[in-house]
């Protein structure tokens, strides 16, 4: 059943990802003479903020006639687009010189709104047929000018259009503003602007199936390869030594542990036992909060679960360059559909702690991940409704996500729940858990939980600290991130990092007698350490 359950999974995302994929007015992107090829305006905002992002008309730019907003996915407005008609009419192979857009007469508050804007770097953002189309709204002349007060601000107003085809189909766009053309803005006092534009179209020999490409390539250039094949370089030489560390520790401390009890048993009974060994009965003693454990081993499945599946995705080619929506689709559908992993994983794993109240662990493992989530989202989009941003979401959109979250999460995870309860699972600890708890000794301030903690977190770190920096790039800046083979391999090692380092310093923890190992434990990597550990201590009280 399960083994059905993935592929469906996939294929059903793949199609949601595949639907909400930005489709122009002619859904086969094919074109005669003359025919008009949509052409969107999305949003302006800072260069040097990109997250920081505005309706294209927000600023006082004119139009050529009546706007109207494009329909847009689930994944495009998560996506922070709004689409609307531009201004420019571009025609399928009609090359236009010097055509008017349209004219517009800026009021003083105006010009200040726009030299706002060109002061601080504003770009635009189009869509043409899907491709995408930038540029800056106007220019500073700081040239010879020490005083800000002297500085001149400059708008464009002629936009020059490249167009490339092949055959009937829209190969590549580019848009250059007449950097002669201006309107000057230094000034508070009304302006008449004439928007205009040029087209020119050329033919190309590059296929329809290929003209993305060009945005996959950016982050695949042989110096960003070099440093990414240097930082997996990295991460295995940690892996290695890692691996060396804990081959040291278990094949050695525990061998020699082994070989002793197994060849002097009476000298085992007489000697008292020291470390780890000492503490045998009360390493499976239930953990405080057993709940709330429970609740994010729960919603750790869940996330990991949606990771793998958000690879899956990336590596069979659903998220290329400017698919929008595809990704915040995919994260949104996906993670619905496995909240019954998180309400399996956390009853299952409750009941076998022996809990009771198993409906209120429920709703704690489904309020634990979007509890904080929908506050984030409270702060963040109140901030955005404030300074009227694109992040900010509709109202009708917030119920549309309401809805998934409240038909399909939920039952999911109350299924789930109540599947992981029936499960019958027990708990089978390999060892006798005494009565009374011993007394943990007074540890140094190294073996306290934050300095673990950083520990803990320093080398996995290390291990992908290179991706991380293109992916914020990406995320928070203008790079495009494509290299998913790579981020995958990198996930990979981070998987094995972690689990060596969890592994080490549970069994440091262990050696200490600190018993109270759960909540530092990465669920399913450190047990078998303590299988191990308890094992030998069993054959030590034989």
């Amino acid at each position: 059943m399960e083994k059905k359950l993935v592929p469906c999974l996939v294929s059903f995302v793949l199609i949601l990802c595949s639907v909400s994929h930005v489709r122009s007015d002619a859904s086969d992107h094919r074109y005669k003479v003359g025919d008009d090829v949509p052409l969107y305006v999305n949003k302006v905002g800072p260069f040097h903020n990109p997250s920081e992002t505005y309706r294209y008309f927000d600023l006082p730019f004119c139009s050529s006639g009546p706007t109207k907003d494009k329909k847009e996915a689930l994944g495009e407005v998560l996506n922070g687009d709004r689409l609307v008609t531009a201004p420019y009419k571009l025609d399928f192979l009609n090359d236009k010189d010097s055509e008017v857009a349209c004219k517009n007469t800026l009021t003083k508050e105006q010009v200040a709104q726009f030299r706002e804007a060109v002061s601080k770097d504003y770009y635009f953002q189009m869509y043409y047929d899907d491709l995408p189309i930038w540029g800056f709204l106007g220019k500073v002349d700081k040239e010879g000018k020490n005083d800000p007060s002297e500085y001149k601000y400059y708008l464009f107003k002629h936009l020059h259009f490249t167009i490339f085809y092949n055959k009937d189909r829209v190969i590549e766009i580019s848009a250059q503003s007449d950097l002669n053309n201006v309107v000057d803005l230094t000034e508070d006092k009304e302006v008449n602007v004439e928007f205009m534009y040029s087209v020119k179209w050329k033919e190309t020999d590059i296929t329809f199936e290929k003209r993305m490409d060009k945005y996959s390539q950016s982050s695949s250039l042989p110096h960003h390869l070099e440093i990414h094949w240097f930082s997996i370089i990295n991460s295995c030489v940690t892996v290695l030594l890692l691996t060396g560390f804990l081959a040291t520790i278990l094949m050695r401390v525990l061998k020699n542990d082994f070989v002793k009890y197994a060849h002097d048993e009476e000298s085992a009974e007489d000697q008292e036992e020291t470390g780890w060994k000492y503490i045998h009965g009360d390493v499976f003693r239930y953990p405080k909060y057993k709940s709330l454990l429970a609740a994010a081993v729960g919603s750790g499945t869940q996330l990991f679960t949606l990771t793998i599946f958000i690879f899956v995705l990336a590596l069979v080619g659903v998220f290329y360059p400017y698919n929008r929506g595809a990704l915040f689709t995919a994260l949104v559908v996906i993670y619905a559909l496995t909240a019954g992993i998180a309400g399996y994983t956390a009853a299952s794993f409750f009941c076998q702690l022996e809990g009771k109240n198993w409906v209120r662990n429920l709703l704690l493992t489904g309020a634990l991940f979007c509890g904080p989530l929908f506050l984030t989202f409270c702060f963040l989009n109140t901030v955005a409704i404030a300074y009227s941003a694109t992040a900010a979401l509709p109202f009708g959109t917030i119920v549309v996500i309401f809805l998934i979250w409240a038909l399909v999460t939920t039952p999911l995870l109350v299924l789930g729940g109540i599947a992981g309860k029936n499960s019958k699972a027990e708990f089978q600890a390999p060892v006798r858990t005494t009565k009374y708890p011993r007394e943990i000794p007074q540890l140094p301030w190294y073996r306290k939980t934050l300095p673990q903690m950083a520990m803990a977190g320093f080398l996995p770190f290390s291990a992908i600290y290179i991706e991380l920096y293109y992916i914020f790039a990406s995320v928070w800046g203008h790079r495009i991130y494509t290299i998913y083979s790579i981020l995958f391999i990198v996930f990979i090692i981070l998987l094995i990092v972690t689990a060596f380092i969890t592994v080490a310093l549970t069994y440091f923890q262990l050696a200490a007698e600190d018993h109270e190992w759960w909540w530092r434990y990465k669920f399913g990597l450190a047990e078998d350490l303590i299988d191990t550990a308890d094992l030998a201590a069993t054959e030590a009280t034989v």
